[in-house]
């Protein structure tokens, strides 16, 4: 059973990096990661939070490259919190299991999944599923036009280019809920907001540094594109997400959590190959209170969730807390301070 709140749904996602501790050099097991991201999802739901979202990579640096199945025991240790993707690479994935696996995961959950879909930000699963990287965008477009299909009927014919075709095949187990909601994950890219609201599929924005007005025209595109489209407006969802970190005044959150972003940034820039590492200064421009990095005391988060949600008008706010080596008894202050302290004011003042 879903719990429901009047105002903005708040929760939290992981991409489930494996970063060492900045202050101790060590770095915790894919096991224990994934342990850890059980409980954090156990605590988010006891303290009455509304969503937890489990990224997918397929490198040893992180824990999580199935989702689905991690998903699946947070739903046995869970109540009421809703489960989704975060993302899935819909570029290369079998949308006949992915629609299957989220499913199962609907059942398992008494009507609790969800998935965003995206085209992900490392390359290492094209090779590793027999994908060529060169159709990302074509492969994208035809996986998500082929799980719609799917989403709506219990038996499809079908036909495309990257796999076989379907004939009056059956496909099982059908979810509890009528359709599996489903977003797609959106950056910069104006083609992807697009893409979005023509579909009439969520839209899960990414803001993870800047003053946030700069996504005002994505959002502003997915709704236009989505009406034109034909969809009713109040079906077009948006959801922002974005790095946060929580402690008693502003300035103890930003001296704590600045060891652990900047040693995010430097490791997740090598995986990229590039050489940037964040400085003290750099690092304060970027925690100022008209940006959206959500760092601060509870009442500086809500303050930059309402001033989002002034420009968005959205219906869903997620907070990335667990990286940069972030230890679990810090993640676990913060859900607690997110669920007690920031939820209940922002439901309150998006609810009227």
């Amino acid at each position: 059973m879903q719990q429901k709140h009047s105002g903005l749904e708040i929760g939290l996602y992981t991409l489930g990096d494996l970063g060492p501790d900045p202050h101790t050099g060590k770095t915790i097991s894919a096991g224990q990661r994934t342990k850890e991201i059980i409980e954090a999802a156990k605590l988010a739901d006891e303290m009455g939070l509304d969503v937890f979202g489990v990224g997918e990579h397929h490198r040893l640096d992180y824990a999580t490259s199935a989702p689905p199945v991690v998903l699946a025991a947070i739903a046995q240790a869970t109540k009421r919190i809703k489960l989704t993707s975060a993302t899935t690479v819909l570029c290369t994935v079998d949308p006949v299991r992915l629609f299957e696996d989220f499913a199962t995961l609907d059942l398992i959950s008494d009507g609790r999944a969800e998935i965003i879909a995206g085209r992900g930000a490392f390359m290492e699963s094209f090779p590793l599923f027999g994908y060529d990287k060169n159709n990302c965008d074509a492969l994208f477009s035809e996986h998500m036009s082929l799980f719609l299909k799917l989403n709506e009927n219990e038996k499809i014919t079908w036909d495309g280019q990257y796999r076989s075709s379907l004939r009056n095949a059956e496909v099982a187990p059908r979810p509890l809920q009528k359709q599996l909601p489903i977003w797609i994950a959106v950056g910069r890219s104006p083609d992807s907001a697009a893409r979005a609201g023509k579909l009439g599929v969520g839209m899960a924005l990414a803001i993870l540094g800047g003053d946030p007005i700069q996504f005002k025209p994505l959002v502003d595109l997915y709704r236009i594109t989505g009406t034109e489209a034909g969809h009713a407006l109040e079906n077009l969802k948006v959801g922002i997400t974005g790095h946060s970190f929580i402690a008693k005044t502003t300035q103890q959150a930003k001296d704590e959590f600045y060891p652990y972003y900047s040693n995010y940034w430097s490791y997740l820039n090598q995986q990229h190959g590039l050489g940037f590492s964040m400085s003290r200064a750099d690092y304060e421009k970027i925690a100022a209170s008209e940006t959206a990095l959500f760092v601060g005391s509870p009442q500086q988060i809500v303050e930059k969730i309402l001033r989002q949600h002034e420009l968005f008008g959205h219906q869903r706010f997620m907070a990335q807390m667990d990286i940069g080596g972030l230890p679990f008894n810090k993640v676990a202050e913060n859900i607690k301070l997110l669920a007690t302290e920031v939820a209940p004011i922002v439901r309150k003042e998006t609810s009227k």
